[in-house]
């Protein structure tokens, strides 16, 4: 039961970039098209999809903005917790587990990290947090990614500064997809975590410990 809850947390992520396709969204008063193309890539869609399926192109860009956008919170929870910052206490009093008793790393090849240390309970409520946020707070439906919050409270009239923020946070989301994925590949493959592996200067080359 709770690997089958688990594995409802899944994503895959659908990032791909924009060809000559002329489209234009009138909430970021920015063309999505001139977004995320980064030389020396380009424009990158090795798939062909944006000759092949040019009316999908605009769920897949909300898709690729909304992963990068959690995998940036992903990362930086893979720092902190890597680190060993947890939250004090119980996360199931009854059960006498305490959030310190969890290891979220993939040490081991545990593809799910910590989630199958969570109970039940824990992960229906995060699915129902999800459920929230994708249906009611941040709709998976608005594609266009601006849901009236601002960048930091700040609405940013220029269309050129605005374009440079969206392909900066298009960029950094991407980078930040590969890191997560690429730090639980690490961590499965070497048996090391994050913090061991900057630690004894497998990623830098040079021991920090």
């Amino acid at each position: 039961m709770k690997l089958a809850v688990a594995s409802f947390l899944l994503g895959s992520v659908a990032a791909f970039a924009p060809s000559q396709v002329a489209r234009t969204s009138t909430k970021l008063a920015v063309n999505e098209l001139d977004l995320g193309v980064t030389e020396p890539l380009g424009v990158y869609d090795p798939l062909g999809w944006l000759e092949t399926e040019p009316e999908s192109f605009e769920r897949r860009r909300a898709v690729e903005r909304k992963h990068g956008r959690i995998c940036m919170i992903a990362l930086i929870g893979q720092v902190v917790h890597a680190n060993g910052i947890v939250f004090d206490g119980y996360i199931s009093k009854s059960m006498g587990l305490k959030f310190s008793d969890i290891d979220p790393s993939c040490v081991g090849g545990k593809v799910l990290g910590g989630l199958t240390a969570i109970p039940t309970a824990g992960l229906v409520q995060i699915l129902l947090l999800m459920g929230l946020i994708e249906l009611a707070w941040l709709p998976a439906s608005d594609y266009s990614g601006d849901y009236g919050v601002g960048w930091f409270g700040e609405d940013i009239e220029d269309p050129e500064i605005k374009a440079r923020k969206l392909n900066a946070e298009l960029n950094n989301g991407r980078a930040a997809m590969l890191a997560v994925f690429g730090n639980m590949v690490g961590e499965a493959s070497t048996g090391q975590t994050l913090a061991e592996s900057w630690g004894d200067g497998a990623i830098l080359g040079i021991s920090l410990s």
